[in-house]
């Protein structure tokens, strides 16, 4: 067995101080906003890009996961049905008629964030 010159001695290792899971847990909770960032602003029409994307922008870091869940469930709406829901074009199912759709509905109702 060969001797090395110089032992390994301790190593630090970035994010130690932390229990793994809650290392795993953050960045996977980032993980799932950076996606649903990219996809809010990158719907395919220019009107859901501003719908969805200035609502994310803007309460992103507030939404804890199971709103997160509820978000990327709207997000595999088409488009067209999910901004006729937003506007109050028709009817929101029950399903999809949620907390964090009402804010969705609300805060594009009120100027979408715009100034």
């Amino acid at each position: 067995m060969p001797r090395y010159r110089n032992p390994p001695g301790h190593v630090r290792v970035f994010g130690a101080g932390k229990g793994m899971a809650e290392v795993d847990l953050i960045d996977d909770l980032e993980l799932r906003r950076r996606k649903l960032r990219y996809r809010a602003w990158h719907r395919g029409t220019r009107e859901m890009d501003l719908v969805l994307g200035r609502f994310v922008d803007a309460e992103l870091a507030r939404l804890t996961p199971p709103a997160l869940a509820e978000l990327e469930a709207l997000m595999e709406v088409p488009d067209p049905e999910l901004f006729a829901w937003v506007i109050g074009q028709s009817v929101v199912p029950a399903s999809f008629d949620t907390p964090l759709f009402r804010r969705l509905a609300e805060f594009n109702r009120a100027g979408g964030g715009v100034r």
